[in-house]
C-alpha cells in the first residue's frame, strides 16, 4: 500500500513540476491539455472583430428586415388578453361570425397573400401532423393512432356554410374534445391566418 502513496506523489509532482501551479505565470502561452471551449469562432456582443472590414461584431439587420411585434409587421404578437371584439373571440353578439376581421386588412391584395402564406405555414406546423397536409384528417397521430380509439377531424366538413369562420377561430383558440387550445401558443393573426388557409384547403377538395 505504501508503494501506492509513493507512485501517486511522485505522479502528482511530475504532474506540478510539467504543468506549474493554477495561476502560475509563464513567458511562453501555457499547455492546454482540456482548452474547455476557451477559443471559439464566435462574435461576443460589443466586440471587434477583424473578420469584418469595418472591424465591428455587431452587424446592422439586413435590408427590409422587419421586427417582430413592430407596427409594419404582418404578424405582431397580440394575444386575446384584455381584448372582446370579434377580431379576439371570433364572436359578434352571441354568434360566430362570418368572414375575416377588418384587422387583419386580408382585402389588401398584398397582406392576404401574406396573411394565406403565413397560414399555411403555420398549419404545416401546428394542425398538419393530426389533420393532415390537405385537412382530411389523415395526418401522422391518425394513422398511427387510431387503435386507441383517437378520432381526428377532417376539416373539409367545416366549411363555411354549417361552421362560420368565427368558429374555426374559436375552436383553434380554445380546443375541442381531445384537441388542445392554441391561444396561448399563437397570437392572434396567426390563428386567423391558419382559418384563412383551412377555408382555401376547402376550396381546393
Amino acid at each position: 500500500m505504501k508503494y501506492f502513496f509513493i507512485a501517486y506523489l511522485a505522479v502528482a509532482l511530475l504532474v506540478v513540476g510539467v504543468f506549474g501551479f493554477r495561476g502560475e505565470k509563464f513567458a511562453a502561452p501555457p499547455f492546454e491539455l482540456f482548452p474547455d471551449m476557451d477559443h471559439q469562432d464566435k462574435l461576443k456582443a460589443q466586440k471587434p472583430s477583424h473578420f469584418f472590414e469595418d472591424g465591428l461584431g455587431s452587424r446592422k439587420p439586413v435590408p427590409g428586415t422587419v421586427p417582430m411585434g413592430h407596427a409594419e409587421a404582418l404578424m405582431p404578437l397580440e394575444f386575446t388578453a384584455g381584448l372582446d371584439s370579434y377580431y379576439a373571440s371570433g364572436v359578434i353578439g352571441e354568434s360566430y361570425g362570418h368572414g375575416l376581421p377588418e384587422e387583419l386588412g386580408a382585402s389588401e391584395g398584398l397582406k392576404g397573400e401574406l396573411l394565406l402564406n403565413r397560414g399555411k405555414e403555420m398549419y404545416e406546423v401546428h394542425c398538419g401532423i393530426c389533420h393532415g397536409q390537405s385537412g382530411d384528417g389523415a395526418g401522422v397521430v391518425g394513422k398511427y393512432f387510431t387503435k386507441y380509439n383517437v378520432v381526428v377531424a377532417n376539416l373539409h366538413n367545416f366549411g363555411p356554410d354549417s361552421h362560420p369562420d368565427g368558429y374555426i377561430f374559436h375552436v383553434i383558440s380554445n380546443g375541442k374534445g381531445n384537441m388542445g387550445g392554441y391561444k396561448h401558443n399563437l397570437p392572434l393573426q396567426d390563428r386567423w391566418a391558419i382559418t384563412a388557409y383551412l377555408r382555401v384547403l376547402q376550396a381546393a377538395k
